[in-house]
């Protein structure tokens, strides 16, 4: 159950922290690179979806649904990779705003570990 409850946490840091990064960039760098932050993010988001997805299969017997996770994440990075240079070529977007909107997932992580340390017992 608490398991539960810190990976809905986890994402729902990434999804804040998607939007909030986006709007940082946003005025900071403008709206191309607010759009790649937010895409970054998206991003990011799924493959933490299919994480979580991955773990769930694990001991009940893989699922086509989990087996098609596992699949995704192992070519995860040629995924981002290509849809970053498909973005960046069509877009105008920086790169690195992508890039940094790929680690919302990993702050969120990071936001969910200090929020057990603050809270613990909860």
């Amino acid at each position: 159950m608490t398991g539960e409850i810190s990976l809905e946490r986890i994402k729902i840091f990434t999804i804040f922290i998607g939007l909030a990064g986006a709007i940082i960039v946003l005025l900071w760098r403008g709206s191309a690179d607010a759009v790649g932050f937010l895409l970054g993010a998206a991003m990011s988001l799924v493959t933490l979806r299919s994480w979580i997805r991955i773990s769930d299969g694990i001991g009940t017997g893989l699922k086509p649904s989990v087996a098609a996770s596992a699949v995704f994440l192992t070519l995860r990075y040629v995924v981002i990779a290509a849809l970053i240079y498909a973005i960046v070529n069509v877009l105008g977007i920086t790169p690195l705003a992508m890039i940094v909107g790929l680690l919302a997932s990993f702050a969120a992580v990071i936001l969910e570990l200090l929020y057990q340390i603050v809270t613990p017992g909860k």
